[in-house]
């Protein structure tokens, strides 16, 4: 009985762990976008084609994340249409900071052309 304690608890600290492991991004925008047919990267290609700079795009991903709607959303009228304006962000400024910072490391393509 001791033994199968120990056993679960080391699994639960295990699993436990791997949530922690994950970032701010990973937890609270990865989940929300996963069923739909536009991945992150190609959202962020849509605000790179409207912003075009990485102050721009940050800007432009927070203002839709604090206060979302169609009118300011870079996705078409026919994805809104179908899949809806996401809800207000419940992350804190620094959160929404810190996920935004994440998704921009993960999907810029400045250092990577060439």
């Amino acid at each position: 009985m001791e033994r199968l304690i120990t056993k679960l608890l080391l699994v639960s600290i295990l699993a436990g762990s791997s949530v922690m492991a994950q970032n701010i991004y990973e937890r609270n925008c990865v989940p929300c976008h996963k069923d739909l047919p536009t991945s992150l990267g190609q959202m962020f290609k849509e605000y790179l084609l409207i912003y075009s700079s990485e102050k721009f795009v940050k800007a432009g991903i927070k203002h839709y994340l604090r206060n979302p709607s169609k009118s300011i959303s870079v996705m078409s009228d026919l994805f809104i249409d179908t899949y809806g304006i996401k809800k207000k962000t419940t992350l804190s400024p620094e959160e929404l900071d810190e996920a935004i910072d994440i998704y921009w490391e993960k999907f810029k393509v400045f250092d990577k052309l060439k």
